[in-house]
């Protein structure tokens, strides 16, 4: 019963499109909520919220830094995690997800670390 319960869990936190479209990112690897606020042109608070939720479902794991929290996907992935991986190596290649990436990109590049 744990089982299935964690994927309906995964599942409906991956049913909102802006949960979608952060697990898309972060699917290229590690990133803060700033990163994730300035890519999706959302408020910190927002972001925040799906990040909790995100992590409620299991799908990322975060480290402190600082003040900073970074998130990542989990190193760890079971088998619906990895064919999760997998959607999104074909998603990425699509309409909100690919322009999303490139904005991610641009941000990256004028971010002062």
């Amino acid at each position: 019963m744990y089982n299935r319960m964690k994927e309906y869990e995964i599942f409906k936190a991956l049913s909102e499109p802006v949960r979608l479209r952060i697990v898309s990112l972060l699917s290229r690897g590690e990133l803060c909520v700033c990163d994730l606020k300035e890519t999706l042109g959302l408020p910190q608070s927002t972001v925040s919220r799906h990040m909790a939720r995100l992590k409620l479902a299991g799908l990322v794991q975060d480290r402190r830094a600082g003040k900073w929290i970074h998130y990542r996907l989990p190193p760890d992935q079971n088998a619906l995690l990895k064919s999760l991986a997998e959607f999104f190596g074909t998603l990425n290649q699509k309409e909100p997800f690919k322009t999303d990436y490139r904005r991610l990109q641009e941000h990256l590049k004028t971010k002062r670390f």
